[in-house]
């Protein structure tokens, strides 16, 4: 496989990590066109500074609109399917193109003596630096921070060989490609959700329900879990029936409850039923 057929790594469309760099685009776009005053902007306006500070900034705002759309599309667009670093370049090439138009088209109508293809191809070598200099630093910066956790997650892995440290009590998550994403503690973990081509893991943090989203199947899992504590109860979920307090039937089905504020009770399927209940009747007098 070419590098342009591989997948990008995760990190890159997680929804905190495009939040942050829609934000330091932003935040680097204003600060470029006040200071390096791109496409003749000092002579849109004869205004003082202050005013053209203002001004500006509406403009590049407006223009990282375009920005927003194209991350909001990707993150839905990677629920289903990925990007290779093939198809990753092309869509910032896209963006580049779609924002040089409209900076071309402004730029333009405020001054139409200049040529329009001047115009555009200033207006493509900035914006090229408006967007390729804070996305390479964000990539440096999720892939460094991406390092450190991982780190971090092993460092908690060698502690847990400690005998007084939970025997050993650690469930390791890994994404479809086989790397290590998240450990949590066994007696902490809740249940796993299926969504989409991801999972979201259920676990209680501080004793607060929290959720860590990880890119595989819940096949996977309940072969990760075999033999387990660990069970598929439902086409949609994974429970750890340490965590289960009530069995409850009820006119539409069997349901598992946790008495935890914030769980959902876990419906069992017709197909998971008869395994379930064995679990829980080898512990009945």
């Amino acid at each position: 496989m070419t590098f342009f057929n591989q997948n990008i790594p995760t990190y890159l469309y997680e929804k905190k990590n495009l939040i942050r760099l829609v934000i330091f685009t932003a935040f680097f776009a204003l600060i470029f066109i006040n200071l390096y005053k791109p496409f003749n902007s000092e002579h849109w306006y004869n205004v003082s500074v202050t005013k053209f500070f203002i001004y500006s900034s509406l403009i590049i705002l407006t223009g990282i609109l375009v920005v927003v759309m194209s991350r909001i599309i990707m993150y839905y667009h990677t629920k289903k399917n990925t990007i290779t670093y093939g198809q990753y370049y092309v869509w910032v090439l896209i963006e580049i193109i779609a924002m040089s138009c409209f900076y071309t088209l402004y730029t333009y109508k405020l001054n139409p003596s200049r040529e329009l293809i001047s115009i555009f191809h200033s207006s493509t070598i900035n914006t090229s630096l408006v967007i390729l200099l804070p996305y390479s630093v964000s990539w440096l910066y999720f892939s460094w921070k991406d390092k450190v956790n991982r780190i971090e997650m092993l460092e908690m892995l060698d502690e847990s060989t400690d005998p007084n440290y939970g025997k050993k009590n650690i469930v390791s998550f890994y994404d479809e490609k086989g790397e290590f994403r998240f450990s949590v503690k066994r007696d902490n973990m809740l249940y796993i959700e299926s969504a989409d081509n991801y999972i979201n893991v259920w676990y209680l943090n501080k004793g607060v329900v929290s959720k860590y989203m990880i890119r595989n199947s819940l096949k996977a899992m309940e072969t990760l879990f075999a033999d387990t504590n660990v069970m598929r109860c439902h086409r949609s979920y994974v429970v750890n029936l340490e965590q289960v307090k009530v069995i409850r039937r009820e006119k539409n089905g069997v349901y598992l409850q946790m008495d935890i504020e914030g769980v959902p009770d876990l419906q069992i399927s017709k197909t998971y039923i008869e395994k379930i209940m064995s679990w829980f009747g080898q512990f009945s007098s």
